[in-house]
């Protein structure tokens, strides 16, 4: 992805290795502040995904194979290193893909930055693929409405939800984009909006409630990423998704979840078997240092929601767009 100011910009991956370290973006402190950390031990690599100093699934899953590779690097006990990278967040399922990706290539001599830099080459390739398959859905002119963060600080470069977005985009196509806000956390008013900005891409920041209004006015097509998505094609995505497919499907507008292989959980066979996270109450309660809630007053804060396969039409994968009956496929 493009980052910096102005014409001073610059391609850099959300998360990456370099001299002994793991180094990645801290996307708290986006769009103010572009700041790097490094890591030099698995235990920190963790504390950052549980955190949220990265996430996006895709990147979370890169996080944590260059975490193992960290902890092989260090002589550290792998199992004992995947236990504490695979309890730093219990929805998405890259994080878990990652993790056992890892230990099967250090199993097998592979050299641990050889390994975890693969995985995350795999998933920048598998992005590309995505946004030429999801491009080709899009026509000149069209509108699109996005949820939470699924560009490349979500994946490691390139994106899910905005690859298409972005190859439409580049290929010269006028595309529109309406930026939901995302609440509590306003990954799409931060980072999406900061992402697009950067490739100079035409869009507007809405507020969650308004997703309706707009697409009632007119919209042609809905891109979300995903977290997990299960054998039967129900998927985790950020909370507030769940609203945007039912009023899609209302207004018979196409909505798509765009995510590589490594998001499906064959294991789970529909979504009820999706642990959904819950953070904090202080997300919802308070804006930055302010607490805007009356005190007193508790909190609910899921990170994800579950929305059933009926209003998916279809999921754009590197391998190709698949309806929600044809995912078996990907066994």
């Amino acid at each position: 992805m493009k980052v910096g100011l102005g014409d001073k910009k610059k391609d850099m991956r959300a998360v990456w290795f370099s001299n002994g370290e793991v180094r990645m973006i801290d996307q708290r402190r986006l769009p103010n502040d572009i700041h790097i950390v490094s890591f030099r031990d698995h235990s920190d690599v963790a504390l950052a995904i549980r955190n949220m100093t990265i996430r996006g699934a895709p990147s979370i899953g890169a996080a944590a194979a260059y975490g193992m590779c960290l902890a092989a690097l260090n002589g550290r006990n792998l199992k004992d290193a995947a236990d504490l990278i695979r309890a730093a967040r219990p929805t998405a399922n890259d994080l878990f893909y990652a993790v056992d990706h890892m230990l099967n290539a250090l199993r097998n001599k592979v050299p641990p930055q050889k390994a975890a830099d693969d995985y995350a080459q795999t998933i920048v390739d598998s992005c590309k693929r995505i946004g030429e398959h999801g491009a080709a859905l899009m026509n000149e002119g069209c509108t699109v409405m996005t949820h939470c963060n699924a560009g490349a600080l979500a994946t490691v470069d390139v994106g899910t939800a905005l690859a298409p977005i972005r190859k439409a985009h580049d290929d010269g196509k006028n595309v529109f984009v309406f930026v939901s806000e995302t609440r509590p956390r306003l990954q799409g008013m931060q980072l999406t909006a900061w992402e697009l900005l950067q490739e100079g891409i035409p869009h507007s920041v809405i507020v969650d409630g308004a997703s309706g209004h707009f697409m009632k006015m007119g919209i042609d097509m809905v891109i979300v990423g995903a977290d997990r998505i299960a054998a039967n094609g129900d998927f985790a995505n950020k909370i507030g998704t769940y609203e945007k497919a039912v009023i899609a499907k209302e207004l018979k507008i196409p909505f798509y979840v765009a995510a590589p292989v490594s998001t499906f959980d064959f294991a789970a066979e529909d979504g009820n078997k999706i642990e959904i996270e819950y953070r904090s109450e202080e997300e919802v309660t308070m804006v930055g240092s302010m607490r805007v809630a009356p005190v007193g007053s508790g909190a609910k804060n899921p990170a994800f929601d579950v929305t059933p396969s009926r209003y998916v039409t279809g999921f754009i994968t590197e391998r190709g767009i698949l309806r929600p009956l044809e995912i078996g496929r990907m066994r």
